[in-house]
Formats: structure tokens, C-alpha cells, sequence
């Protein structure tokens, strides 16, 4: 019997996946590492992402770390099963494991990503005039991988069943994101 991996493992193995497909994205390359995982590997990824990120906010200012945290990996999973269960809708055959996986993969990494380009930017005067950019280019790059990571964990190729199943967890995360702000 094989022991399971460690926490460390987990994460360094999901680190170098990550890397792989920043580097090379296609349906292909998330097809490759779909499998490899499961719901909660990709929410312990996505928990220390969100970790991070909120150590960095906390560089600009205290105050929400604990509550941005949360909201993160909340949305997150909130997100996902919606892919999961919309895409299932519009004929899709995968599963939770596997989409939470693939979306893991790319969302962690790309959020510190934004973060650490964000704080570096609040730094400097003129950054700060650069932070929309950024965070348009961060949505367009997060929407590519999504697109393609749907295709690939859900097993879905027409375009538009893929960008509905988008939008409708988009809308869907949005709207319990806002009843969860009003609590």
C-alpha cells in the first residue's frame, strides 16, 4: 500500500502541472492532468493561493484578510461545481474532481501572479494608473484558460455550449457573491 503523498508533495507536484500548462495551454495539455487529481487537492491549491494573495493585500493596508480568504475559496468552489453542473446540462461528461482540478491548476497561480504584479504596482506613483490593465488583462487571461479548461474537463468542443456554461456560472458565482455580502 502506498502512503499518500504530503501536503508539500501535493503542492509542488500541482505547482510544476500548473507551470506545464501555463506554458503549453491547450485542451491537450489540461486533458493530461485532468485526472491527476481531485476536488480536494484543488481546494487546498486554490486555499494557499488564497493565503498568499491576502499576505500580499495586507502589504497595501490591513483589514479583510481573513474575509477575502474565505470569499476566494469559496468562490472558487462555488464557480466550479456550476461548470460542473451547467456543463453536465449542455452534455458534458466530466466530473467535479476533474474540473476543479484543471481549474485549479491555472486559477491559483495566475491569481498570485496578479497580485504580486498589483502590489508592485501600487508601489510605484505611476503604477497605479496601470492597475486596471491589469486587471483586464488579468480576466482575459483567466477566461482563456477557463474556455479551455472547460473544453478539456468537461469534455465539451462546440463553442457555444462552452461559453454558456461560462457565463451561466460567471452570473451564478456573482449572484452568491452578492447574497453572501449582504449577510
Amino acid at each position: 500500500m502506498n502512503p499518500s503523498p504530503s501536503i508539500v508533495d501535493t503542492l509542488s507536484q500541482m505547482f510544476s502541472q500548473s507551470l506545464q500548462v501555463l506554458r503549453r495551454p491547450s485542451v491537450a495539455t489540461f486533458e493530461e492532468f485532468e485526472g491527476r487529481g481531485t476536488l480536494r487537492e484543488a481546494l487546498l491549491y486554490v486555499a494557499v493561493a488564497a493565503v498568499l494573495v491576502g499576505l500580499l493585500g495586507l502589504a497595501v493596508g490591513p483589514g479583510g484578510f481573513l474575509r477575502s480568504v474565505a470569499g476566494s475559496v469559496l468562490g472558487f468552489l462555488v464557480f466550479t461545481y456550476l461548470v460542473y453542473y451547467v456543463g453536465r446540462s449542455q452534455g458534458g461528461s466530466g466530473n467535479l474532481d476533474q474540473v476543479a482540478y484543471s481549474f485549479a491548476l491555472f486559477w491559483a497561480p495566475i491569481n498570485v501572479a496578479v497580485a504580486l504584479l498589483g502590489l508592485l504596482l501600487v508601489l510605484t506613483l505611476i503604477g497605479i494608473f496601470l492597475l486596471p490593465l491589469l486587471a483586464v488583462a488579468a480576466l482575459g487571461v483567466n477566461v482563456y484558460f477557463a474556455y479551455l479548461a472547460v473544453q478539456a474537463s468537461m469534455n465539451l468542443r462546440e463553442g457555444g455550449r462552452v461559453w454558456l456554461t461560462l457565463l451561466a456560472a460567471f452570473v451564478g458565482t456573482l449572484v452568491v457573491s452578492l447574497v453572501l455580502a449582504t449577510l
